[in-house]
């Protein structure tokens, strides 16, 4: 079943066949269907949807959305933040982000630097650094015109599928720049974040690099 998601058999947001049909494919028992398909339940690769079935997840709901962004409103419900594109364009791996992407120094990625509001107010410093030969035909009008999530549009037009992410946070002080375009003062606390990002195969396929004000927010996290 795996391997029918990765291979694109199964897109995004489609639906799988059911139950009854994947024994018959894969000859098991229905209840060894039912146990696999919890299990990519749980890893977030499929959705179940009572009385419809179970469908291929995308990056275009909501629920995927902010099961990437951890960062949280002290008050209120959670809401995508708006994004302001500062730069886009391709650039040569520096060393540490090649070996975050598993890619030789000096081979083609896709840098993206932005800023992400809540309310009108900057709230997130990033920069993301995306494998030029994954992402071949990315460019800077293209993530403009684009105006959802960008694992979105990731998935739709290069069908790659974000499937998990492994983050590592720390404390940090705004900078010069940061202050500048976080719109704070100078050596105010922000929170580090430095993700990298899989698709199917353990691939990574992004590193992202993320400063968050928590002013009026916090990073929140569930433990099972």
């Amino acid at each position: 079943m795996t391997q029918s998601l990765q291979s694109g058999e199964w897109r995004p947001g489609e639906l799988i066949p059911s139950e009854v049909e994947l024994a018959n494919r894969f000859k098991v028992s229905q209840g060894t269907v039912r146990k696999a398909i919890d299990e990519l339940s749980a890893e977030n690769l499929v959705v179940r949807r009572q009385g419809k079935g179970t469908f291929v997840a995308t990056h275009h709901e909501a629920r995927a959305q902010f099961r990437f962004l951890r960062l949280k409103p002290d008050v209120g419900v959670a809401q995508y933040p708006d994004n302001n594109i500062i730069e886009a364009k391709r650039l040569r791996a520096p060393a540490d982000i090649a070996r975050q992407l598993d890619i030789k120094n000096g081979d083609s990625v896709f840098f993206i630097k932005r800023i992400q509001s809540f309310d009108g107010a900057p709230t997130i410093l990033e920069e993301l650094w995306l494998p030029g030969l994954t992402f071949k035909g990315l460019s800077l009008e293209r993530v403009l015109q684009y105006k959802g999530p960008m694992y979105a549009l990731l998935e739709t037009e290069f069908g790659t599928q974000m499937i998990r992410a492994v983050e590592s946070i720390r404390a940090v002080v705004a900078d010069q720049i940061a202050s500048g375009l976080l719109a704070v003062p100078l050596n105010t606390p922000l929170l580090s974040v430095n993700r990298v990002s899989y698709t199917y195969g353990d691939k990574a396929v992004e590193v992202r690099r993320s400063l968050y004000v928590t002013n009026n927010h916090h990073y929140q996290n569930e433990l099972s």
